[in-house]
């Protein structure tokens, strides 16, 4: 018979630690190491004992104890986030009590109560429940006196929803010519292979649905559905993973449908046939391919084989769309990128749409509506009334113009060909265009107005850019009386990449004038 090894749910206090314990959906570790690492599906754990003064002691061996049964009952990240609060306590201990004491009594907790810091984050009310079940599990480390004052306290958390209610540039929400701006940077990128299929349809779905990383990074290839509609056309189905599910030990056996849109669907087609080739004598069941698979071919945890941890996912879409440059017109800065910052975009959206808590909280993926009222009491004023002053003033910091002035059509790509002159005839009823199109392929957008946003596109420093200008302004404040803000904005950057052609204009012709008078 073989001898079973000691894991840390059998073992009770005053015995020394096992070499061997587990994650909640079984991945063994050893927990007598002063390093834990390891892989739990999609989530990658790397926790460091040593060199933070805890050294060898009860108070060690109780921490280490009592995070084991949080791995063990519930997921990592919680026990990720509590070593890092419990250090930061640890940390504070030994600054302000002459090193760490061999049990957290009830002095201690009041004064890290009381630091500013502590205050304003909401650590220690982050902290109790951990606290107080290391208590609970008999484990050293805790006094009794330390749980009785959390007991008798209301502490205060961190504030939340203060992002979305400020509608702060840096973490709150994007406003809608943001994330235009985002979506058209990457969709250029894309069409100039700067940015692979890959890292197209991760970040156009962080983008578009406002899922957390680790659901993307437990999609497989066999979550798309295709299915056909009466008609004979195709809808795209993404059936993702579920995240935050109290008792669920995988992830993946509870999903939600999202749908996408063709266009998306289909190209994430081509990418599932391109992740299959690569996998192809790797994996048994190519279905079971991940969606998203990282870098390297080395295998990973059980059923996540080739998968990209979530930290990773959520790093790659930083850098992808960071390498972008967009700026925002708010700040004149390059866009903070931070995955909760398109989570908070799509519920202020679902807000704005007047959608209620229940369809918030089922777009958002949360299994109540506890937090997502902040969505519902959020009014914040994204789409102010723009006029000229305005549009030539934001012009600049919003970089919506990506095209090349040129003098005259003599400049042009395209030379003097007929079908590349840009012309409407509601703005210009001379029939003078306003520029010419540097793309020798078929284009399917909406001329003028789309060209403007379009880096093949080539307007002349004589076009009629500012009657373009005013019809635009027109059409919005028309709209802000028959409709409302969210219809009304839907051209604000393509005006604003309008108003950025006619101030080049501008001041290449005041650049003239002062030498023509020197």
């Amino acid at each position: 018979m073989n001898k079973q090894p000691l894991f840390l749910d059998s073992i009770t206090e005053g015995q020394s630690l096992p070499s061997q314990a587990r994650t909640r959906s079984g991945v063994v570790f050893d927990p007598s190491q002063d390093r834990w690492k390891f892989r739990d599906g999609v989530k990658n754990v790397h926790l460091v004992f040593d060199g933070w003064g805890l050294e060898n002691s009860e108070l060690k061996d109780g921490f280490k104890r009592a995070l084991a049964w949080q791995i063990r009952s519930m997921s990592p990240s919680h026990a990720v986030n509590m070593h890092a609060k419990t250090k930061h306590l640890f940390k504070f201990l030994m600054n302000n009590f002459s090193g760490l004491p061999t049990e957290i009594s009830g002095e201690h907790l009041i004064s890290y109560a009381a630091d500013p810091m502590v205050l304003k984050k909401g650590y220690l009310s982050c902290l109790s429940g951990f606290l107080k079940k290391w208590h609970e599990l008999g484990y050293p480390g805790v006094s009794k006196g330390a749980v009785d004052y959390l007991k008798s306290v209301r502490l205060q958390g961190h504030e939340k929803g203060a992002a979305v209610r400020t509608m702060d540039p840096i973490w709150g929400p994007l406003t809608v010519m943001e994330t235009e701006a985002l979506l058209d940077a990457l969709s250029d990128a894309f069409r100039d292979q700067k940015v692979s299929i890959q890292d197209y349809l991760l970040v156009w779905l962080v983008i578009a649905i406002g899922m957390r990383p680790v659901q993307y990074a437990s999609l497989k290839v066999c979550d798309l559905k295709v299915l056909q509609t009466q008609g004979g056309d195709e809808t795209f189905m993404l059936s993702i993973p579920r995240a935050k599910q109290r008792g669920v030990v995988d992830m993946r056996s509870i999903k939600k449908n999202r749908a996408i849109l063709p266009e998306v669907g289909k190209l994430m087609l081509l990418h599932i046939q391109e992740v299959k080739l690569r996998f192809a004598a790797l994996l048994p069941d190519l279905e079971w391919a991940p969606m998203f698979p990282a870098m390297s071919t080395q295998r990973t945890a059980a059923g996540y084989e080739f998968h990209n941890g979530s930290a990773a996912l959520a790093n790659r879409v930083k850098r992808v769309l960071e390498s972008l440059s967009v700026r925002s017109h708010r700040t004149g800065e390059q866009i903070h990128i931070a995955a909760t910052r398109f989570r908070r975009t799509i519920g202020t959206r679902a807000a704005e749409e007047g959608h209620g808590p229940l369809i918030i909280a089922e777009i958002l993926d949360h299994t109540d509506t506890q937090s997502v009222g902040v969505y519902i009491e959020a009014t914040p004023a994204i789409n102010e009334r723009i006029d000229r002053a305005i549009a030539i003033q934001m012009a600049p910091l919003a970089q919506a113009f990506v095209g090349k002035l040129i003098k005259s059509e003599a400049d042009a790509t395209r030379g003097t060909a007929p079908s590349s002159r840009i012309i409407d005839l509601r703005i210009d009823r001379s029939g003078q265009a306003m520029g010419s199109c540097g793309q020798y392929s078929h284009c399917g957008f909406s001329a003028p107005i789309a060209c403007y946003r379009c880096s093949c596109f080539e307007p002349w420093l004589d076009g009629p850019h500012e009657a373009v200008l005013a019809y635009l302004l027109d059409r919005r404040e028309k709209l802000l009386v028959t409709t409302d803000e969210r219809v009304a904005s839907i051209n604000d950057l393509a005006i604003l990449a309008v108003a950025e052609v006619v101030r080049r204009c501008d001041e290449v012709k005041l650049s003239k004038l002062e030498r023509a008078n020197v």
